[in-house]
């Protein structure tokens, strides 16, 4: 069996090797040679003769498929799976794995961080700094604010057990396709409908998938309904906020900010560049040493236990397809 590790990076952090697990295992492996996403045409070259796919967020569409006629697995770093044609893959025969929980304590922190950086705004003044201006900005705390979270999974989760240990006065909206009453009572949430989340939100963090029912989920209604001393923070997937809505609405005065980590299209280079109180980072949520190692350790356990022939840890599960065809 050949394996293709297309995501990157992949084994270049310390005291962490999941390459030589595969050594070890005598399997054959190739790097993604261009240190970067890959696109679609760069994946169909690279795909011909692999059994297993080591991916990341490029595209793993049907015409990369074809290409890939000995492709039997594809072991997912991470936990969104909108880049993969799942029903492409099933009819061919292609069993998916992903790693769920292991990117989510790294993209809940840094969702709290870019809270922060919105509120007192940290980046803003480090660029004027960085550009020999001295400026003081006068902010807001964040305990004592409103945040709607939007999705209520593994990571909004997280994000609210933050918020709740560190600032006890803040207010928390939710909304989910199936809300977690327990988790709720347990941290003093409020269930509403999206609507009025984002019309009583100081702060709206979304922790979705990217579905046929969540793309575009936040265009120009749904900002017009928000404060206009409002912040919105997507570390989820790119897709679910219409990125020129957002960007009119930044440029116009109708929203006071926001925190971007994902986009249509990666890497990014459009409009809201251009836009001082939009704070871009570059998919790099799940970005931390210990959750790196974990998702690839994760992926890899996987990949090992297929070349055994052992059954798999973390496929991926039915209702996952079932959303795909959405």
């Amino acid at each position: 069996m050949k394996v293709l590790i297309s995501t990157v990076p992949f084994g270049s952090l310390p005291n962490h090797d999941p390459l030589g697990l595969l050594e070890a295992a005598r399997v054959r492996y190739q790097l993604n040679p261009f240190g970067r996403r890959l696109t679609e045409p760069e994946l169909v070259e690279l795909i011909h003769d692999v059994s297993i796919l080591i991916a990341g967020t490029e595209p793993i569409t049907t015409e990369v498929m074809e290409a890939a006629p000995q492709l039997r697995l594809i072991a997912r770093v991470g936990i969104g799976l909108d880049s993969v044609d799942l029903e492409a893959a099933r009819m061919r025969g292609i069993a998916v794995t992903y790693t769920p929980e292991a990117p989510a304590p790294a993209v809940a922190e840094l969702t709290v961080g870019l809270m922060l950086d919105l509120l007192r705004s940290i980046s803003r003044a480090d660029r004027l700094m960085h550009s020999k201006h001295w400026r003081r900005f006068l902010g807001r705390r964040l305990d004592g604010l409103t945040v709607g979270v939007l999705g209520v999974g593994r990571v909004g989760k997280r994000v609210i057990r933050i918020l709740r240990g560190g600032f006890p006065n803040v207010r928390i909206l939710a909304n989910d396709i199936q809300p977690d009453f327990s988790f709720g009572e347990e941290l003093g949430i409020e269930w509403v409908e999206k609507n009025k989340l984002y019309a009583n939100s100081d702060i709206v963090t979304l922790h979705l998938p990217l579905t046929q029912i969540t793309n575009r989920l936040i265009t120009e209604r749904e900002i017009g309904m928000m404060k206009p001393s409002a912040f919105i923070i997507n570390t989820s997937r790119g897709g679910i906020v219409d990125e020129s809505a957002l960007a009119t609405a930044l440029t116009s005065g109708c929203l006071a900010g926001a925190a971007i980590d994902v986009f249509d299209r990666e890497p990014y280079s459009g409009v809201l560049t251009d836009i001082e109180p939009c704070i871009l980072t570059c998919h790099m949520g799940s970005m931390s040493e210990d959750c790196r190692a974990a998702m690839e350790t994760e992926a890899l356990e996987d990949v090992l236990r297929f070349v055994r022939g052992d059954p798999l840890k973390q496929p991926v599960p039915e209702v996952e397809y079932t959303v795909s065809k959405r």
